[in-house]
């Protein structure tokens, strides 16, 4: 693997997890390694403001990322929505991330849908090569493309499929070794939403499923050793409760796990030789789909380890006449896989044309650099916008 993107990477890997942690801790700090990091960074307001919970909630524009087997439940036709979310501010001030969706329901039953993804690391300072020459100036970035076609299966029931194209732009030109690298994924999605009477009132409940990033493993130049793209398993529950005619309340909780294999550690009693052989075997030589498997049974710890790779979020939403909304939530992870533990709060305004989101992060472990994260979406839906022409 080329010097360039382990150092990059590793320092964003660092940044997002090891900063929050104890020094007499790191002996059993040991999170799930992958490549492009920013795939797993949650894009739109909604569900930041939410704790990062969506794959079971009421549909939106940007169901692409959470779950795209939402789009055919959705009133709307069709609907674009804009993201931005400057990133790790407390530590950087040039790192951001875009990204923008979309969908258009065919008919009653189902829907196409895309994005794009855009993450800057901002500007990097490289050291100068061992010969001698001027340091460069580099400005790395990971970048992805997806489609999804959704389907009804009956009037509660819908699966969708997604294709995603990654690349990543992490390198200098200081050798020939060095090379971006890119990746292809699939996502296979599941939702159920049915309503179920709680008293006098009718609740709308959310069921949701979506295995994402299926596909190849990624390579960056320099040697054989290929990267695991962040394969990930998502399942989560929302209940949407009435309260009377113009406010609603919603509760939602996700559990989330990377479908990565664990990075083997060097045994106390192990030449460098021996690990490095074993590393080859156990890990880089490992297929994207034979690692699915074996990050079920794989982590050092056994059981109690396999379960602190799964995150938790639980959110809540306040909407008031479909135009206001309130909401807060909260993210667990083991402080064994990256301690990413924050409380989050949110906001969102609705017109007939486009709506507007806010969601704020609030740590609750001291440096930690996603402390006080802003996340903003635009969102323009399409029915809206015909009405106001028609009007016209």
């Amino acid at each position: 693997m080329n010097k360039t993107y382990r150092i990059l990477s590793l320092f964003l890997l660092t940044l997002v997890t090891s900063v929050a942690m104890a020094q007499d801790k790191k002996d059993i700090f040991n999170p799930v390694n992958h490549a492009v990091t920013s795939q797993m960074i949650a894009p739109d307001a909604r569900a930041a403001g939410m704790g990062d919970v969506g794959v079971a909630t009421d549909p939106d524009v940007n169901s692409q990322f959470w779950n795209p087997a939402k789009y055919p439940f959705t009133i709307s036709r069709a609907g674009v929505s804009l993201n931005y979310t400057p990133w790790l501010r407390q530590l950087v001030s040039d790192m951001d991330l875009a990204y923008l969706s979309g969908y258009y329901r065919i008919g009653d039953y189902s829907a196409v849908s895309g994005s794009l993804r855009y993450f800057s690391l901002g500007e990097v300072q490289a050291t100068g090569s061992t010969d001698g020459s001027a340091a460069l100036t580099i400005k790395p970035y990971e970048l992805s493309a997806d489609i999804a076609y959704s389907l009804m299966l009956s009037e509660t029931f819908s699966l969708g499929a997604a294709v995603r194209w990654i690349y990543s732009d992490l390198t200098y030109t200081f050798t020939e070794e060095t090379s971006p690298g890119s990746a292809f994924g699939a996502d296979i999605s599941a939702y159920y939403q049915n309503y179920i009477n709680m008293g006098s009132r009718e609740c709308q409940l959310g069921l949701g499923l979506n295995i994402s990033n299926i596909g190849s493993k990624i390579t960056f130049g320099g040697d054989n050793r290929s990267e695991f793209i962040p394969t990930n398993l998502r399942l989560g529950a929302s209940l949407m409760i009435p309260v009377d005619e113009f406010n609603r309340f919603t509760i939602s909780a996700d559990a989330n796990k990377l479908l990565v294999p664990t990075y083997p550690k060097r045994k106390t009693d192990e030449s460098e030789v021996d690990y490095q052989e074993r590393l080859q075997k156990e890990y880089y030589d490992i297929s994207s789909i034979s690692g699915i498997f074996k990050s079920f049974g794989d982590a050092p710890g056994g059981a109690k380890e396999e379960l602190q790779e799964v995150n938790w979020s639980l959110g809540a939403e306040y909407v008031y006449n479909d135009k206001f909304a309130l909401r807060a939530g909260y993210h667990h992870e083991s402080e064994n896989k990256g301690n990413r533990k924050y409380f989050t709060v949110g906001a969102g305004f609705k017109m007939s044309v486009f709506s507007l989101d806010a969601g704020y992060v609030i740590a609750t472990a001291k440096s930690n650099p996603l402390d006080q994260t802003l996340r903003f979406s635009l969102t323009f839906d399409m029915d809206g916008l015909k009405d106001l022409f028609n009007r016209r």
